[in-house]
């Protein structure tokens, strides 16, 4: 099967997953969770799912085979990640998201919960073993129509009073903010959100279509709807997510996309973090920029996540992580002003967007002088899409095949000065300017990271790189 576990989640072509393969997961997942003890016959595990076409049919084969397996499947409907992975935990429940997150249409995934939150990288390999187990089985392979009992009100509910407990009253209240709905499931919940908190909302975009929105490498195409309308409305912000709802989209009052990372970094002072989890892609700025230590790890919530748990371990307090997407997970309780927000180990879009905001406001500046306050290294990142992951692997090869390598790679861009292997190859140059070559986990896609003294130069560098990357050819 072409269909494997990424930096978070299952992921592969729609047309992979519909049917069998999601059956097989599923029933892979039901296996596990009652060998673990994580379930016992007839508990119950939530399965919600986003707005791409090929969701519903692949949440209905996935109740289908929990039922059959001997679980009890709540149908969850359309709603954020963040508020099925909530609501599991409310109820000691386990969970299955439907999505594919931000890549295109043609392709989709499933993101796992256990009863305590999202499974780590044993877990999967667990899943993945037990699933290729079952590929004779003709049970796990039939294909059937499958609902579950409609916890679609409950889940949602229980998200939004979360989201409307975060700011003190009308804490927003001067504030003319656009929400960006297109395709995520977190459109509807956005809008009340922010009006609860007094900001004055435009829906904008909203669409049948599914648009698939990275918020990581925004598109053009994208920035530049988010410029048109913040000229034609006067906004002071504009917000939005990726297609589950778990990775926050927050432009400055000219429709300028605000890096993920420093969203994740104003969250952690706004908590009052002392320990922050965050992978080596996030901004080599933030161990300066806070009063609290931070951890780096590889890309993925499952390494964020078992970072948090391990300093939780040691008996630390104040324990969060963030990645450069702008997805914030708590991995302890916080409380601002007399506030208590409870601990939500998976990536949650709301909370980074509602801190910075109340960030510039409290601070009377716009989003673009609050982001400028923190002298942050200039960082930019994208991607070349439709590269093979065959040849994503081949080129890491050679890079780490030898400093000779490397250094003829790069010389059309600058002498290396040192690199980190962590995730991906991370690459400092002698002007202190950084590239990262990193292959996606999720998709065929050849990622590029830079940071840089300014603006300009950040441009440039992320520039030569994508272009490095796209006429490389393997020696013969």
């Amino acid at each position: 099967m072409a269909v494997k576990f990424g930096t978070s989640g299952l992921r592969g072509l729609s047309v992979e997953l519909v049917g069998s393969v999601s059956a097989l997961h599923a029933t892979a997942f039901a296996h596990y969770l009652l060998s673990k003890g994580m379930a016992s016959p007839g508990s119950p595990v939530l399965v919600a799912r986003d707005f791409r076409p090929s969701s519903p049919e692949i949440a209905a084969t996935v109740m289908a085979a929990l039922r059959r397996a001997g679980l009890t499947p709540f149908d969850c409907g359309a709603i954020p990640t963040p508020a099925l992975a909530l609501y599991g935990l409310k109820l000691g429940a386990a969970g299955l998201m439907i999505t594919g997150s931000h890549i295109p249409a043609d392709r989709n995934g499933i993101k796992f919960y256990r009863p305590d939150g999202e499974i780590d990288k044993d877990d999967e390999d667990a899943i993945t073993a037990l699933a290729a187990g079952l590929e004779s089985d003709t049970d796990a392979n039939r294909v059937e129509a499958g609902t579950g009992e409609d916890h679609f009100a409950a889940a949602n509910a229980l998200f939004a009073a979360r989201n409307q407990a975060i700011l003190a009253d009308d804490a927003l209240k001067g504030l003319r903010i656009g929400i960006y709905q297109h395709s995520t499931v977190a459109r509807d919940m956005m809008v009340s959100v922010f009006q609860h908190y007094g900001a004055e909302v435009l829906a904008l975009g909203r669409s049948e279509v599914f648009i698939p929105v990275d918020t990581e490498a925004v598109s053009a195409a994208t920035e530049k709807l988010m410029i048109d309308w913040s000229k034609k409305y006067r906004l002071d912000a504009i917000v939005s997510t990726d297609g589950d709802g778990d990775r926050p989209l927050l432009a400055d009052e000219r429709g300028v996309p605000l890096r993920g990372d420093l969203l994740g970094l104003v969250s952690a002072r706004f908590l009052g973090a002392k320990i922050v989890a965050t992978p080596v892609t996030s901004n080599s700025g933030l161990e300066a920029a806070g009063d609290f230590a931070v951890v780096r790890t590889r890309v993925g919530s499952p390494y964020v996540i078992a970072a948090m748990n391990a300093a939780l371990a040691e008996g630390k307090t104040g324990v969060l992580g963030f990645e450069a997407n702008g997805g914030l997970m708590l991995g302890s309780d916080f409380e601002v002003e007399g506030r208590v927000i409870a601990a939500l180990p998976t990536r949650d879009s709301f909370l980074p967007a509602l801190a910075v905001l109340f960030a510039a406001v409290s601070q009377k500046t716009t989003l673009s002088g609050l982001a400028e306050s923190y002298s942050l290294p200039v960082a930019r990142a994208d991607r070349i899409e439709n590269f093979a992951q065959e040849k994503s692997a081949a080129l890491m090869a050679y890079l780490r095949g030898s400093s000779e390598n490397l250094s003829a790679f790069l010389a059309p861009i600058g002498a290396v000065r040192d690199f980190s292997d962590i995730d991906g190859l991370r690459v400092t140059l002698a002007d202190d300017s950084v590239i990262h070559f990193r292959p996606s986990g999720n998709a065929p896609e050849m990622r590029c990271y830079v940071e840089a003294k300014s603006v300009e130069t950040a441009d440039a560098l992320l520039a030569r790189g994508l272009e490095r990357i796209a006429t490389w050819q393997a020696p013969a």
